[in-house]
């Protein structure tokens, strides 16, 4: 479960209403090398459960990829892997909008005339949005199979957390988006893309390791706990094939049942998602600036495909 569909992204933002606590971001993790196709898995998603971002961009691909997507950041050519979050190209300017001064004051107003007591229009928008993200995801997007059946899952959980969450108390919101601010504020990334890029992606997964908690904390305080539903997380070994393997996963999300397999692949010795390289060599691959428009990837030569775009 190395990201989040896109397709769930307005869902997700609705609920970014409130938070709790502030916390810097852990110290990268020193791990064994995972030598089974579980264990890399496994690893990933406690990199998730610490909000290290630092350590997981390192466990999820090989090293001179993340050398090569490190060198795409830094010319601004990729923000991976927050590519993974949803509507990662307007993170950014959410980051700018939540760190801007009076921002408190402006989203409690924004709130209180659109969404304050609309509860039954917010749980039929999460429904709406919800058929419409896995209609998406049946037709469109540069997803696999596997990403595709996994997504899917997920999209159907979260909208039927959505359509029960108290997206609509004005109280929580007043207690919250000040504090949610205050963690945009202390990330430091206030200043557009220009920003992440001037400190490249080894600082700026740093910086939004605390926010990434956040983001969690504000779903909790809704009804959904992302990581005790890590917590809930199995991976088995469904066969093996040389350098190549393919594994369950399964875990509960807001109460559902969910089961993905995933492609798994060695690579000197180390194990990865298989999807996950392919988006990531996307990334690294991407020749405009991630200046919140899409990046487009290189045209293809007449002996070597073009990689695929990430989703």
């Amino acid at each position: 479960m190395t990201s989040i569909a896109r397709a769930t992204a307005a869902l997700t933002l609705l609920a970014a209403l409130t938070v709790a606590g502030c916390q810097r971001a852990p110290a990268p993790v020193v791990e064994p090398t995972p030598t089974e196709p579980t264990q890399a898995v496994e690893q990933l998603i406690r990199d998730l459960r610490r909000n290290d971002l630092v350590s997981y961009s390192r466990h999820a691909v090989p090293p001179e990829l993340h050398a090569r997507l490190d060198a795409a950041w830094s010319e601004g050519r990729t923000r991976w892997p927050l590519t993974d979050l949803p509507l990662d190209d307007r993170l950014p300017a959410f980051i700018d909008a939540l760190s801007a001064p009076g921002a408190e004051k402006q989203l409690l107003t924004v709130y209180q005339r659109q969404f304050s007591g609309a509860n039954a229009e917010l749980r039929s928008a999460a429904a709406t949005l919800g058929l419409f993200a896995t209609q998406y995801l049946r037709a469109e997007g540069d997803y696999s199979d596997d990403e595709r059946a996994h997504y899917e899952q997920l999209v159907s959980a979260i909208s039927r957390w959505a359509q029960k969450a108290p997206l609509g108390e004005v109280q929580l919101a007043r207690q919250t988006i000040p504090q949610l601010v205050a963690g945009a504020r202390q990330t430091g990334l206030a200043g557009g893309p220009e920003r992440f890029r001037a400190l490249g992606m080894g600082h700026s997964l740093e910086r939004m390791g605390p926010f990434f908690e956040r983001m969690k904390r504000v779903v909790k305080v809704y009804g959904l706990d992302i990581d005790a539903d890590l917590g809930t997380a199995r991976a088995t070994l469904i066969e093996r094939d040389g350098d190549r393997a393919r594994i369950r996963l399964q875990y509960t999300l807001a109460g559902k049942a969910i089961q993905a397999e995933l492609a798994v692949e060695q690579r000197d010795g180390h194990w990865y998602l298989s999807d996950a390289l392919r988006h990531a060599e996307a990334e690294a691959a991407l020749s405009e600036p991630a200046n919140g428009k899409t990046p487009q990837a290189p045209p293809a030569s007449a002996d070597a495909p073009v990689a695929a775009a990430a989703p």
